[in-house]
């Protein structure tokens, strides 16, 4: 593993955690170099899922893209990581259940919603403006208007 800080390849795990479902591996590194810390993540890698996109494309899913669009919708708002982390898990393993291993881009879109919803509201609105792509300020206001009844 290579260090983040100066890309030095000698590094010694100094703890390791499973999650409590047991699929993933969280392990603290420490470079033998700069002996700067770091957080590495292990996973199984089982199903391929592929994303099927609003224009008809496939593409491989990325954990990653969808971590940093929940990241993006969440950003300034008091919401840890951790938090992040395991509602992208839970829409990680609902999806990975699924019958196929080609999901519609929507689904995802959906599902990334209704977590955010009960995470932050806030998180949630920036989230579906950009998922749903308001084009003008009356749709922006119906969603809201959504949000508040409930």
């Amino acid at each position: 593993m290579k260090c983040p800080y100066c890309s030095n390849g000698d590094t010694k795990v100094t703890d390791k955690r499973d999650s409590e479902g047991g699929d993933i591996t969280r392990r603290r590194r420490e470079c033998l170099k700069c002996n700067k810390r770091f957080t590495t993540f292990e996973r199984v890698e089982t199903v391929n899922l592929m994303v099927v996109k609003k224009d008809g494309r496939r593409e491989r899913f990325d954990r990653e893209k969808l971590f940093l669009g929940m990241l993006k919708a969440c950003e300034k708002r008091p919401i840890s990581r951790a938090v992040i982390d395991s509602a992208l898990n839970d829409i990680e393993q609902k999806l990975k259940t699924m019958s196929s291993t080609e999901i519609d881009s929507r689904l995802i879109g959906e599902l990334v919603m209704k977590k955010l919803k009960k995470i932050d509201k806030v998180a949630y609105i920036r989230f579906a403006s950009v998922y749903r792509s308001f084009t003008d300020l009356e749709s922006f206001e119906e969603e809201l208007k959504k949000l508040i009844k409930k």
